[in-house]
């Protein structure tokens, strides 16, 4: 008949180390455990109230398995602090310090688990057969373990009984699982602020929040403006009066931010697609066309830099509302695109691609959503900002070297300026700071066009508003979507390629910069660009019309 196990068992072991000492390492007190080398007490009730931590995410089984550089992190946490300070994400700022703590207690876990594990080994050697227990000689923490200690735990294991033996072997069996759960936690967690955290910045990139003018585009703007302009050259006037815009159509059906395109204009939003789509493939440079979804999984959004909410919480992307029975089977959460950059770098997540048939160039018209339609003033009227558009993008895949980069980057800027060149719009090209840097960017440009409308000089607002833009992603996007790179031969340790994505055309902004700059006042006419004569039925104006079927 099998004895009952002593209440007040505590091995020899413990008792050589003398009583645990408190560490604050949890938030709430919990019970020591029966074996321990580095007298930490362990507990699964665990609860976390450290501002820096993020709740895990719940990642669908089918998402691609992020890899985030975290021992570079943790190596050099004051370069990633300053880097995210430099580009306004303070909260995530805190992220590396807090990173090499909880890597701190992961190695305390790590160094616990392997001693419990020893321990476990030999108590399960003497459990089968008493007579096999030797002195421990594999490697053991030798200033916690001495040779007197090590012969005093064998000594008393060949006095234990059977029943105690089984005792501590079932307690530490226990207590290695919640050592194994901590652990994973921990790693999830370090894992977690990680991902929050910004990409690292570009040389080029000025700091602070002015950007570096680096060129223009069609020459200067006039520098004389009328204060009439501000009405009577907005594109949102012009369009009313030529019957092509309707606003109040729009928020009647769906709301402010929406608007309809009528005849010429919707005419002219295919024109300019064709056009910015002729331009860039028919250059010879290897850009495929690609018609993509407009709804991705949120993990591939988010995994692209794209964000539910900003660093202020407003809403940024439009979610789709789940079932309740979707939600309790796991179902992956979709969402609209805010960009064709979403689905298009999603076609190669999880895949492995040869460094041989780099870069790989694509170029996909579509639709886009985007929640964060701003504040409803004149500097976001009309066109320029907007919930759903039509844009033509271009996103490329580089080895991970600088210079290729940069060569597919400038090749993207200088598209965009063939583009806009093509149009005859006013514009100038900018190299943006830190502060205007998303979470994936590493260096981004970008390209104002010039709106009459929105000059005014007596605020400093000289009328140049964004049209395209282009950046730089480094490995950001890659390792978030587990996007790898085989090098060219046979050897070669895999890593990850860069991604560079730009904005061949955004239909709504460049649109409404072309009712502005091409239209006279005097004959009530907006002038289309010679460029677009092929795809609008060869008419060189937009003109007027004494009366519009309803």
């Amino acid at each position: 008949m099998i004895k009952a196990p002593t209440p007040s068992f505590v091995c020899l072991q413990c008792r050589l180390l003398g009583p645990p000492k408190t560490q604050r390492l949890f938030r709430r007190p919990t019970a020591t455990r029966l074996f321990s080398t580095s007298r930490v007490a362990y507990s699964s009730d665990y609860s976390n109230s450290d501002t820096n931590e993020l709740p895990i995410s719940s990642r669908p089984p089918t998402a691609p398995r992020p890899n985030v550089d975290i021992k570079h992190i943790r190596q050099n946490p004051a370069l990633y602090e300053r880097n995210s300070l430099e580009r306004n994400y303070k909260a995530q700022s805190k992220y590396p310090s807090r990173i090499i703590e909880l890597f701190a207690q992961w190695q305390t876990r790590q160094k616990d688990g392997r001693s419990m594990r020893e321990r476990s080994n030999a108590l399960r050697r003497q459990i089968a057969n008493p007579s096999s227990i030797q002195p421990e000689d594999e490697a053991v923490d030798s200033t916690s373990r001495s040779k007197t200690a090590a012969a005093a735990i064998q000594e008393n294991d060949t006095s234990m009984t059977k029943e105690q033996l089984i005792e501590e072997a079932r307690v530490i069996k226990d207590q290695l699982s919640t050592i194994e759960e901590d652990e994973a936690r921990l790693e999830a967690q370090m894992a977690e602020l990680a991902l929050a955290i910004p990409n690292l910045t570009s040389p080029e990139t000025p700091r602070g929040d002015e950007p570096r003018i680096l060129s223009y585009i069609n020459g200067h703007p006039d520098s004389v403006s009328s204060s009439s302009d501000r009405v009577w050259r907005s594109h949102v006037h012009i369009g009313s009066e030529l019957g092509i815009l309707d606003f109040a159509g729009a928020a009647t059906t769906s709301g402010w931010g929406w608007y309809y395109l009528l005849d010429e204009g919707a005419q002219l939003e295919q024109a300019l697609v064709s056009y910015a789509l002729a331009v860039v493939t028919k250059q010879g440079l290897g850009w495929r066309q690609v018609a993509p979804p407009s709804i991705v999984y949120s993990h591939i959004a988010a995994a692209c830099g794209f964000q539910p909410r900003d660093q202020n919480g407003e809403q940024q992307v439009y979610t789709l509302s789940q079932s309740a029975a979707d939600a309790q089977r796991g179902k992956p959460e979709l969402c609209l695109a805010g960009t064709a950059e979403i689905p298009l770098a999603g076609m190669k997540a999880d895949t492995v691609l040869e460094e041989a048939y780099l870069p790989l160039k694509r170029i996909g018209v579509s639709r886009c959503y985007r929640a964060e339609a701003g504040a409803r003033g004149v500097d976001t009227k009309g066109l320029y900002r907007v919930h759903e558009f039509t844009k033509v993008e271009m996103f490329a895949w580089t080895p991970p070297d600088a210079d290729a980069t940069t060569d597919i980057f400038d090749e993207m800027l200088d598209l965009q300026t063939e583009i806009l060149q093509g149009l005859g719009l006013p514009c100038r090209v900018l190299e943006m700071p830190t502060a205007d840097l998303g979470a994936s960017a590493s260096r981004k440009c970008d390209i104002e066009a010039f709106f009459p409308s929105r000059r005014n000089l007596d605020r400093g607002d000289d009328g140049w508003g964004e049209v395209t833009s282009a950046s730089i992603c480094t490995d950001y996007q890659a390792r978030r979507l587990a996007t790898r790179l085989r090098p060219a031969g046979s050897s070669g340790k895999m890593t990850y390629p860069w991604t560079v994505n730009g904005t061949a055309l955004a239909v709504p902004r460049v649109l409404a910069s072309l009712l502005e700059n091409g239209w006279d006042e005097g004959e009530m006419t907006v002038a289309i660009p010679e460029c677009l004569w092929p795809w609008m039925d060869g008419k060189e104006k937009i003109e007027l019309k004494q009366r519009r079927k309803q």
